[in-house]
């Protein structure tokens, strides 16, 4: 099976290397051999390489940024997956598209299913629902185009909310952490894991003339803040020798951190069809966490 990896030297791109399974060749071009900015170089790309999968896990995903880069953060959210979905109108292969709980407002207070409409508050959470609503447009549901939701996305590498607060645990005496925006963390590596089952359940579907659902809601068991999720990150670090003397954190409300752009208070997404259909079991995302853990720097797990 021949899969293109778009984003691959991102946090989830290279977890998706190393969990990759056997038989699986996947092709991971450069950003200036594929450039979701660029339509032409990437439908073409699609058109020779004629991929069997494309997992698109390749974003705008900085959120203050997308408010003042509003252009380039809706063309490569927005008009790079149309992109991919037009040249696999024409290919003829599946796309899985990484999505974002940013596509919801977050004014309700029970966890958003799969069919409820889209209602982003913020440039990113737009462009993301764009490019949602453009594959829609493009690959009826026929199992040749699924779009994967999740939210809060941590890892051992790259940039995102577990190392940036092992980093400012280490330099500051207290770090500010907002208390009153929940959803569910989820790890690179269960995602990652979720990802190549729902290629296998699709393709298995697909042999059995069976519809696989279009839009698909992913993330680790519980809930949590952004205040819980350090806390339980600074106890880990310590405990396995990550930090040593860390930070004091203290909880704050939305409206007394620095931001200019707003986010959903609550994003909590409804997993339990997808998770059913994967057969994937619920595992908690601080236990998740955990085993994430074991691949940081200078872990002693």
């Amino acid at each position: 099976m021949k899969v293109l990896l778009i984003g691959s030297t991102g946090q989830l791109g290279r977890e998706i290397i190393k969990s990759s399974p056997k038989g699986i060749k996947i092709f991971t071009p450069s950003r200036l051999e594929f450039d979701l900015a660029n339509n032409k170089q990437c439908y073409d790309y699609i058109l020779n390489l004629s991929p069997d999968w494309i997992i698109n896990s390749g974003a705008y995903t900085n959120v203050e940024k997308a408010e003042k880069n509003k252009e380039i953060a809706f063309q490569i959210n927005a008009l790079g997956p149309q992109n991919l979905a037009k040249a696999l109108f024409k290919s003829g292969g599946k796309l899985l598209h990484i999505s974002t709980d940013f596509v919801f407002n977050g004014k309700q207070n029970y966890p958003y299913r799969t069919d409820q409409i889209c209602s982003p508050i913020n440039a990113y959470g737009i462009s993301k629902a764009k490019g949602e609503e453009y594959i829609k447009q493009l690959l009826p549901n026929n199992n040749q185009s699924n779009i994967l939701r999740t939210s809060w996305l941590i890892g051992p590498q790259g940039k995102n909310f577990a190392t940036k607060i092992l980093q400012l645990l280490e330099e500051l005496d207290e770090v500010k952490v907002v208390c009153d925006q929940i959803s569910s963390p989820t790890t690179t590596l269960s995602l990652a894991e979720a990802i190549w089952s729902m290629i296998k359940i699709n393709d298995q579907y697909s042999l059995k003339n069976k519809i696989f659902p279009q839009i698909n809601h992913f993330s680790n068991d519980g809930v949590a803040s952004w205040y819980d999720l350090a806390v339980i990150i600074k106890e880990i670090g310590l405990n396995n020798g990550i930090i040593r003397n860390p930070a004091q954190i203290k909880p704050i409300k939305s409206s007394e951190f620095p931001s200019t752009t707003q986010r959903p208070n609550y994003s909590v997404l409804d997993t339990q069809n997808t998770k059913k259909i994967m057969n994937l079991e619920n595992f908690h995302w601080k236990n998740e966490l955990l085993r994430s853990f074991e691949n940081f720097p200078n872990s002693k797990i």
